[in-house]
């Protein structure tokens, strides 16, 4: 019963969204203020309607009701608690309805929220938001309902991909789709403001927080998942350029460009119309992955579904959504006043520099993804296009743009003097060239990748350089010392997150840098008793013995690791085997320091005395995660700004 009552919600839901789709957006065509207020109602309504079925579902796994097909294929009376709730969403209808949740629950937040918006500006967005929730609620309706019954039902389930029965992975999708949905925001804001005709800085203030909420969990999420890829899969790598991994990266991207292109608008009334066409292309690349991921037109770790109908919904989905956007932008964004004016070299000039590479790469990435779909598509060959193409064609551009974010921020808005940035810079490119140096001689000249020396160059700029810009705002050595604790304490929280941020990433692309050049790993048959070296450590493998988990059954290892002869850790990597359904995953044992991982991976016994073992040294990974950390933790920062929480000035009166 309690299932059939999640599937009717879905259908409220589906009609409580077609009001809200036209209702309102008729009422500010007509300035009709009573049809306008619907959306608001309406929003609440829907998104109880959707949290009332994703209770459903989520109820049908705790209880491993499996007379639900849902439940049935997707869990198991053996999983412990946590992966039997992230099993609600650990499969293509229980994760479409947490996209759907979460898409309403964005449009509720507006409508709390948003009460200084414009009511036209309001119920357009509102009413755009609601479009997609038609879309996504007939999907899962039409072709995915995930309250389909099984009679007779089985005495047990099939259990979960054990695969995401990890912590890792049980977070991992809810972050990135608060990542991916929360971009709808930005694109609903954007068509609205193209049906109105108007963009302005009023309109770039109520965008860029709901666009910064986005980046942040897509930031989490993709950090998570490439932090459990780098411990579950035990090939002690962190990224594959995977298609659905590029999936996530270049919405990312997009939305970061996003961020800086609405500061521009917000600031000095420029780039209007390339920031509607951003919000355009961020949320289409999420639509975009969500095609690719269910689509079945490629085979992946994360990939959910495998029926083309689905897919050919979505795609038509897609097609219609961001094909009418980009007609809707061909025939309104012309009208839109150009707004303020600025010279090349200027913060606007390097915020636009660094959004084109942004864009350009993200460009790169969808090719390089989709190109050997097309390609098999078209009868042309397999082609396989992985690692070599992303690094040498993606990284090349993001050069110059590091080199950019060191720089722009020392320019002045309008017009800037870049001869006298680079002189306010010179201490920062000077250690630069110094670290960069430094590389080169400690890994023996051409003897290490040529690059290495590039790479942590870049890094000690890009945090040098995001301090000085830090020291010019609060005056430091240039006013007396004793005024700066509130000059520190005044500077604005948004400020504060680009400080963070920018050095995070400047972190991460140290701890990038390293552990993808000076990585050292060793693979063979080991003994018990036996010691193997890899960059100084010796690995001893002292026992390997059968260990019961709740669900499955694991050939534990115990590795004694020694530094310089003596002990530094104990480290006990598994080969699991999973009952239900049967399948092995690796769990590997990592130690953690300042200046790198020591990872060991234990497989499966020779028959002869001896297992295959796996280990590396990893030089500077726990840099990225801080790096991560610090980026995310930047972007809560900013979003904490008290402009973001009092909302946007007032509009001027003036016509559009």
């Amino acid at each position: 019963m309690i299932a059939e009552l999640g599937h009717f919600a879905l259908i409220l839901a589906l009609a409580v969204a077609l009001v809200q789709a036209t209702l309102p957006m008729v009422g500010a065509a007509r300035n009709q203020r009573q049809w306008m207020a619907v959306a608001g109602p309406a929003s609440a309504a829907q998104f109880l309607f959707i949290a009332v079925a994703f209770a459903a579902l989520t109820h049908a796994y705790v209880t491993s009701d499996f007379s639900v097909l849902n439940v049935a294929q997707n869990s198991h009376t053996d999983k412990p608690m946590l992966y039997k709730v992230a099993g609600v969403w650990g499969n293509h209808e229980g994760s479409l309805l947490l996209w759907i949740t979460i898409l309403a629950l964005f449009g509720l937040a507006v409508s709390v929220l948003g009460r200084n918006l414009p009511p036209g500006l309001k119920a357009r967005a509102l009413g755009v938001q609601a479009m997609i929730s038609v879309g996504f609620l007939l999907f899962i309706l039409l072709t995915s309902n995930p309250f389909a019954r099984l009679d007779p039902a089985p005495f047990n389930g099939s259990g979960l991909n054990p695969l995401l029965q990890d912590p890792g992975l049980a977070f991992h999708p809810p972050l990135l789709y608060l990542g991916y949905v929360g971009f709808s925001m930005a694109y609903s804001f954007a068509i609205a403001a193209l049906i109105e005709g108007r963009v302005d800085p009023a309109w770039a203030r109520w965008v860029r927080p709901w666009t910064l909420a986005a980046w942040i969990f897509l930031s989490a999420g993709i950090v998570l998942g490439s932090w459990w890829a780098y411990y579950e899969l035990g090939w002690g790598g962190w990224w594959y350029w995977d298609p659905v991994e590029n999936a996530s990266f270049m919405p990312w991207l997009a939305g970061t460009a996003l961020l800086h292109s609405a500061a521009v608008v917000e600031k000095r009334d420029a780039l209007k119309s390339w920031t509607i066409l951003l919000a355009i292309v961020a949320f289409g690349f999420s639509l975009l992955g969500t095609f690719l991921v269910r689509s079945g037109v490629l085979t992946s770790v994360h990939a959910f579904a495998t029926d083309p109908a689905r897919g050919a919904f979505i795609l038509l989905l897609l097609v219609v959504s961001i094909g009418g956007s980009f007609s809707l932008y061909a025939a309104r964004a012309p009208w839109l006043k150009m707004g303020g004016m600025f010279a090349p070299v200027s913060r606007e000039g390097a915020l636009l520099f660094n959004n084109v590479l942004m864009a350009t790469g993200a460009g790169t990435v969808l090719l390089g993804t989709l190109y050997p779909l097309f390609a098999d598509a078209l009868s042309l060959g397999k082609v396989s296009v992985g690692p070599p193409f992303f690094n040498s064609v993606f990284l090349p551009l993001m050069v110059p743009m590091v080199v950019a974010m060191g720089i722009g921020p020392m320019l002045a808005w309008k017009r800037g003097d870049l001869a006298g940035a680079l002189l306010r810079l010179k201490l920062s490119m000077l250690l630069a060239l110094a670290a960069a140096a430094a590389t080169w001689m400690l890994q023996g000249g051409s003897a290490g990748p040529w690059w290495a020396a590039g790479g942590m160059g870049l890094a000690v700029w890009l945090a040098l350089g995001t301090l000085a810009e830090w020291a010019e705002r609060v005056r430091l050595f240039r006013a007396p010392l004793a005024g700066l604790p509130h000059r520190i304490a005044v500077l604005p929280r948004s400020a504060w997150g680009m400080t963070l941020t920018h050095f995070g990433l400047a972190v991460f692309i140290a701890g990038m840098t390293a552990s993808s050049a000076w990585k050292s790993e060793s693979v063979q048959t080991q003994k018990i008793g036996e010691t193997v070296t890899v960059a100084g450590y010796a690995f001893t493998l002292t026992d390997a013995h059968e260990v019961a988990g709740p669900n499955y059954s694991a050939l534990e290892g115990t590795f004694t690791v020694a530094k310089d002869g003596r002990p530094f850790a104990v480290m006990r990597p598994e080969k699991r085997a999973y009952r239900q359904p049967p399948r092995p995953t690796t769990e590997a044992a990592i130690h953690g320091t300042v200046l790198g991982d020591v990872y060991a991976v234990i497989g499966d016994a020779d028959g002869k005395g001896g297992y295959v073992t796996r280990l590396y040294f990893n030089p500077l990974v726990p840099w990225m995660w801080a790096g991560a950390a610090m980026m995310v933790l930047g972007g809560l920062v900013s979003l904490s700004d008290r402009r973001h929480r009092i909302g946007a000035p007032q509009r001027a009166r003036a016509k559009a």
